[in-house]
């Protein structure tokens, strides 16, 4: 379980060689602000395309690089989580790619055979309730089996192969009026999961603390789904989400996902404004303790043989590369 202390160097953000069992990567690429850090300075300059995003009741005029960019993101880090794929499914109704697999198929012509990305599964596969205009309406096609064997999973396959190495199926959270009880979400999970092909590759982020619970974690554990331990807003810190499952792992590939999304109690656009342009850590954003029970609970897994996945997110401090080198050096410092 010793890091591979000759194959990394973490001043230069090379995160690829430092444990066979843990792969750090970030949720999205393409910044601008990690020229310098991860992407070559002058590089991508005539082609960085600008776009507006609004978030909340602020716009940002964000900035992206090209594509291509991600066979530099792969010099550092191992894996890469997908998250635009949240929003449509790879192919339409009729079976017709989407943009998204048009963007996703680019991104395979770059990638080489040890590169790993994962995908997070359609809002309109998982989520109760989808955004619509400035409202958010009941889905009704939460949990629908078809949708997404058919217009995500086995395009997903078929287009990314052996890079593919994870699903994350994220519920948003649910307001106390409207969620579902315990016994019932844990049903229509179990009912989905035997309905889909079974896979190791699938993973689970609750964020809704009350659906952490024993016949939730019973599902989990009969279909080999894993538990994403989420630093999230309004969810509980990343060791109490574990405690609550009673110290297991569930995946049957013996894979493991935290992923570091916000710091706890700050709202998404808070977080956003706080962090953008994602170029260095903010002043007292990262939390310690997020740091700390990552490191922790990488080692945990490692000692129950288990693969760690570190998905970060630059909301989590500012920047991910930067909050990437505190997790991997408070890590060392546990050993």
């Amino acid at each position: 379980m010793t890091p591979q202390s000759t194959s990394f160097n973490l001043e230069s953000f090379d995160f690829r060689g430092f444990h066979p069992k843990i792969f750090i990567g970030t949720a999205s690429d393409r910044y601008k602000g990690w020229i310098g850090q991860i992407y070559s300075p002058g590089r991508y300059e005539s082609r960085i395309t600008r776009r507006t995003h609004k978030v909340g009741k602020q716009s940002f005029n964000e900035e992206v690089l090209p594509i291509e960019s991600v066979e530099e993101y792969f010099e550092h880090f191992a894996i890469l989580e997908i998250d635009y794929t949240f929003y449509r499914p790879l192919l339409d109704k009729d079976g017709k790619p989407t943009e998204n697999y048009q963007v996703l198929k680019q991104y395979r012509n770059h990638l080489k055979s040890t590169d790993r990305l994962i995908l997070k599964v359609p809002q309109m596969v998982f989520a109760q309730k989808i955004r619509k205009g400035d409202k958010y309406v009941v889905n009704d096609e939460f949990l629908n089996p078809d949708i997404f064997i058919n217009q995500f999973y086995k395009p997903a396959i078929d287009l990314l192969g052996p890079t593919l190495t994870g699903f994350i199926f994220e519920q948003e959270y649910q307001r106390k009026d409207e969620r579902l009880p315990v016994v019932k979400i844990s049903s229509v999970l179990d009912t989905f999961f035997k309905a889909i092909p079974t896979d190791t590759r699938y993973h689970i982020e609750l964020r809704t603390e009350s659906y952490l619970s024993n016949p939730v974690f019973e599902v989990l554990e009969k279909h080999g789904v894993g538990q994403v331990l989420s630093h999230w807003t309004w969810l509980p810190t990343l060791k109490k989400q574990w405690l609550k499952s009673g110290w297991r792992f569930f995946n049957k590939g013996k894979e493991t996902i935290i992923r570091l999304m916000t710091p706890l109690g700050v709202k998404y656009e808070d977080a956003y404004a706080k962090a953008f342009p994602f170029s260095n850590l903010v002043e007292g954003m990262m939390q310690n303790e997020m740091v700390e029970e990552t490191a922790e609970l990488m080692w945990k897994g490692l000692k129950q043989g288990v693969k760690m996945i570190v998905i970060i997110n630059n909301r989590a401090g500012g920047n991910a590369p930067m909050i990437a080198q505190y997790i991997t050096k408070k890590f060392l410092s546990l050993r």
